[in-house]
């Protein structure tokens, strides 16, 4: 296992670089990353297609900097300047760990003064060299694929937000003995916590920039199930608890082909350091799981990019908006209440049957998913120009 992105490149390239990057952490981010490509990319092709217009602002060109403008300035230079001053000159601390590091209270006030201070000179100079004798109020144009920094940052915030939410309920005896220490823990996510709060931050968000909420849905689905499979390499790479159930089963012989840790694996080194000591092993991460047990995250990484190819390749082929989400829901709740079953998770008992939060979460997604495709595959309303033809797709495109 390589918690760490350092562990990675020393074992693949012998390079004994100390950077303070956890893998899950670096994985998530590529995910959000890759996710925000895809929606730009559908949100493009969509307003190619008339699906979404331009929006318009009024804007105030040439006034100075407002007081609220200068304090989050200051605020944010402040917060910089705070922690990375004071890593500057003390980085093992952060090398050693890095999520304690960030989120503690220690850091370098006279480096948050200096930083507060830069940032706030650098935004007054900025408004300043746009700064006219009469500000004027104008109106700018504003293409929905312009939005998806803000959708990015607003979704992580958002995402991680309900994760954490869900997860808390989810191991409500964890977070009662201990609920500051759970709450700003990066470990321990929610997937559908994630999943939930999200979709409801970007649908509140595309309502106000007058994107309706089937379209942004539809162009993200294919994003979302791409950087939930692939946000699972991070969680197989660090070892972080999210793997499977112990198993001591011999290998199927249809996996013959397959090295012996895709059927059963026991995560060496993980980041949490669950299982026995791994013998002379010495440092943080010297733990073994015993027995081993199914490599869930793998699976699910697998599966979850080749989901992402399904729905890339079918997005063209609708033109009632909801369609293509319907699907994703569907797809998701499938392979995700699956995946339980041989995944470790706290257990739920209700009407003589155990069950997991993630199950019941996947059950409404595959009642929802297939309501939806009947629905919208009976629908006849359909948004303005959204029934084109290839040909046309292509030449607007172009």
């Amino acid at each position: 296992m390589y918690p760490t992105i350092s562990d990675l490149l020393k074992d693949l390239f012998g390079i004994n670089l100390r950077l303070p990057i956890q893998s899950f952490g670096f994985f998530v981010a590529i995910s959000f990353l890759l996710a925000a490509y895809t929606l730009s990319s559908e949100l493009k092709r969509k307003e190619s297609l008339g699906l979404l217009r331009p929006t318009s602002r009024k804007v105030l060109r040439g006034a100075p900097a407002t007081s609220s403008e200068l304090i989050f300035s200051v605020i944010i230079g402040f917060l910089l300047g705070f922690k990375l001053i004071y890593f500057a000159f003390h980085y093992s601390e952060l090398i050693d760990d890095p999520q304690q590091a960030l989120l503690s209270g220690i850091g370098s006030f006279p480096g948050g003064i200096v930083a507060a201070a830069l940032f706030a000179f650098l935004k007054w100079r900025e408004k300043n060299k746009e700064k006219l004798e009469t500000p004027e109020w104008v109106d700018v144009s504003v293409r929905p694929h312009e939005l998806v920094g803000n959708i990015t940052i607003l979704a992580a915030v958002a995402g991680l937000l309900g994760a954490k939410i869900f997860n808390d309920f989810e191991n409500i005896d964890s977070f009662l003995s201990d609920p500051i220490g759970e709450t700003f823990s990066l470990s321990g996510l929610t997937m559908y916590g994630g999943l939930i709060f999200g979709a409801v931050a970007l649908i509140w968000y595309g309502r106000k920039n007058n994107i309706p909420a089937l379209v942004m849905c539809d162009a993200n689905a294919p994003g979302l199930m791409l950087a939930y499979g692939f946000g699972r390499i991070g969680c197989q790479m660090a070892g972080d608890g999210d793997w499977g159930i112990n198993n001591l089963a011999p290998k199927p012989s249809w996996m013959s082909f397959l090295p012996d840790w895709f059927w059963k694996y026991n995560y060496p080194h993980n980041v949490n350091n669950i299982g026995i000591k791994i013998p002379d092993c010495t440092g943080r991460h010297c733990s073994i799981l015993d027995p081993p047990v199914f490599p869930t995250p793998l699976y699910e990484c697998i599966t979850c990019i080749a989901l992402f190819f399904v729905l890339w390749s079918i997005r063209k082929k609708f033109s009632v908006p909801g369609m293509l989400f319907s699907i994703y829901i569907l797809m998701n709740g499938i392979e995700r209440f699956f995946i339980e079953l041989i995944r470790v998770n706290t257990k739920y008992h209700a009407f003589g049957i155990d069950f997991t939060q993630a199950q019941l979460i996947s059950l409404i997604l595959i009642i929802l998913g297939t309501t939806g495709i009947i629905y919208f595959s009976k629908r006849n309303k359909t948004f303005p120009n959204a029934a084109l033809s290839s040909d046309a797709e292509t030449k607007n495109q172009r």
